[in-house]
């Protein structure tokens, strides 16, 4: 965030300002001493390219992060998604050889298939949903470790 108004907050400063001065019992109709901004079509440009070019520096640093945390995120997403997916799959073919009931060996590979489409959408940038996946994943798993 800039920290610079926009015009709309301007306007509704302004529009405030005028209802105030409107209600203390003075003339209703005369609301020339208010100032008002003088539309010139240079200043418009002039901030258009001051917006269109970004801030002075205020929040340089924030956004000079913002792409390496967002990269972060992601191969954080898709290297825990793709983990979890192997002990998943490692752990439904350990079970499946062993005494248990065939439902232990599905819930581990079911929860390692959620885990892997949690590490594919890690990769793809939804960091948020891929959270939530795995977490998903990782219960399913937790309910073929109770069912042993």
């Amino acid at each position: 965030m800039s920290g610079r108004t926009d015009s709309d907050t301007q306007d509704g400063i302004r529009t405030d300002a005028i209802e105030a001065h409107d209600t203390d019992g003075t003339d209703t109709d005369t609301t020339d001493d208010m100032p008002r901004p003088d539309p010139d079509p240079d200043d418009a440009d002039a901030d258009a390219d001051a917006d269109a070019d970004g801030d002075s520096g205020e929040d340089s640093g924030e956004d000079e992060y913002a792409g390496e945390d967002a990269r972060q995120a992601r191969w954080t997403a898709a290297g825990t998604g793709a983990l979890l997916t192997l002990a998943g799959l490692a752990a439904a073919l350990l079970r499946l050889t062993g005494p248990a009931p065939a439902l232990v060996p599905a819930a581990y590979a079911l929860g390692a298939a959620v885990c892997a489409l949690a590490a594919l959408l890690g990769s793809r940038g939804r960091t948020r949903r891929a959270l939530w996946l795995l977490i998903a994943g990782v219960m399913v798993m937790a309910v073929g470790d109770q069912l042993d």
